[in-house]
């Protein structure tokens, strides 16, 4: 039932596993690059640090659920997954998990933080998930930045080899203008922050 059901799922998105790999190369790297920068300087560079983090969200729901489509095809023995094989070993045990862990625990703590409008556990948390986050998406990097160029752009020209290349392009629009939308709205909720009314 459950391969019915996946396989009706991958006829109706198409693109199959390498229109996956495409989307999820796709999504949010060069965000969450920047986002990265930003902590060089957070005090000068703190408004487009929030303002990032929070249009990093959809984007990276986005992202999470194509690499979570992914491992489920795969270990549902899905006969095109299955060729490719499961992700590089280290990354799967390891780092894989520990991003992804740190990824929501710091723009959770992030939100949080607009929330509540002050520091104390909170920030200490997304500091410390920031670290993490820091050294995982290094790792991450490095490990398949050889990669990402060739399937960023694989969709682009005319020969695009993997179907559904509109439906990648709607995911990722849809996911950068929900962002956009959200941090719009939410940035005036950090004016105690960016205004210095607290440690940061």
């Amino acid at each position: 039932m459950t391969s019915r059901v996946l396989g009706r799922t991958a006829s109706l998105l198409k693109g199959g596993f390498q229109g996956n790999a495409r989307l999820t190369a796709s999504t949010g790297f060069v965000l969450l690059a920047i986002e990265g920068v930003t902590l060089l300087s957070l005090r000068s560079l703190l408004s487009l640090h929030i303002f990032i983090g929070l249009m990093l969200i959809p984007p990276v729901a986005l992202k999470l659920g194509s690499t979570g489509y992914r491992l489920v095809r795969y270990y549902t023995r899905s006969p095109e997954y299955v060729l490719h094989g499961p992700p590089l070993l280290l990354m799967r045990i390891l780092v894989a998990p520990v991003l992804v862990a740190a990824t929501i625990g710091v723009l959770a703590t992030g939100v949080a933080l607009i929330a509540i409008g002050h520091g104390g556990l909170v920030l200490g948390l997304h500091k410390a998930s920031s670290i993490v986050w820091v050294g995982a998406f290094g790792i991450h990097v490095l490990a398949y930045l050889a990669r990402v160029p060739g399937l960023v752009t694989a969709d682009w020209g005319r020969a695009r080899g993997a179907p559904g290349v509109a439906l990648r392009y709607g995911l990722l629009a849809l996911a950068l203008v929900l962002g956009v939308t959200l941090a719009i709205a939410v940035l005036p909720e950090a004016g105690s922050w960016l205004h210095g009314g607290h440690e940061r």
